[in-house]
């Protein structure tokens, strides 16, 4: 909105007060959330950072056993094994809102009959039931990190955006409202100047008007 655009009216410099207190308002609750998403931002990865460090221990360990695993069996039984084998954890998806961003949780089970080994003992060794376990025990912690991960994306994207809208407001927006209103206030001001010079040049020739008029009287009477 150009300031020279805009129609120089005592109307018009309402409406734009009017929308520039809408914007400000709106900078307000903006920098707010601001604030709001980059305390959550801080303590999701505050708990990121502690479920990395509670998984990265037990992840050591399955590694070592899966290794173990390879090593023992080969790649050919241990594949087999892991293909012919079912799903015996499942995670349900939930969606839950921070600051009005949809943030998906996971929430990791056991499906039914999944707490029973489903392989045979005679193509295994007890490295297999190590690995197996440990990958079920680690499950859930793995997913709650992944969580808090997407989380503190998703939570970044909508402060990245929200601070776009800000700048806009800050640097644009409002700006262009503040030289409206300074342009049409200054158009009125120089509207009201050039009125009171055109009543006082009228005045001036009504004032000579009345002395001719009073002066002709005066002319005739004297005659």
């Amino acid at each position: 909105m150009s300031a020279r655009r805009v129609t120089a009216t005592k109307i018009e410099l309402i409406k734009i007060r009017r929308s520039m207190q809408v914007a400000k308002m709106v900078h307000k609750i903006l920098d707010d959330k601001r604030e709001v998403l980059l305390k959550k931002i801080d303590e999701m990865i505050e708990e990121a950072n502690k479920a990395r460090e509670d998984i990265w221990s037990p992840l050591g360990e399955i590694y070592t056993a899966v290794y173990n695993s390879y090593m023992s069996l080969g790649t050919a039984t241990l594949e087999a094994v892991a293909d012919s084998t079912p799903n015996v954890m499942e995670a349900d998806v939930n969606v839950r809102r921070i600051v009005d961003v949809k943030i998906p949780t996971l929430q990791v089970k056991t499906t039914e009959g999944g707490s029973r080994l489903s392989y045979g003992f005679s193509e295994t060794n007890a490295t297999v039931d190590k690995a197996a376990k440990l990958i079920k025990n680690m499950l859930p912690s793995v997913c709650k990190a992944a969580e808090y991960e997407n989380a503190i994306f998703s939570l970044a994207k909508e402060l990245e955006r929200t601070q776009k809208l800000i700048n806009a407001l800050e640097y644009i927006i409002i700006p262009q409202y503040q030289d409206a209103i300074y342009f049409i206030k200054a158009t009125l001001e120089e509207r009201e100047r050039e009125e009171f010079v055109r009543i006082k040049k009228v005045k001036v020739v009504l004032d000579k008007r009345k002395m001719t008029e009073q002066q002709h009287q005066e002319n005739v009477i004297a005659k």
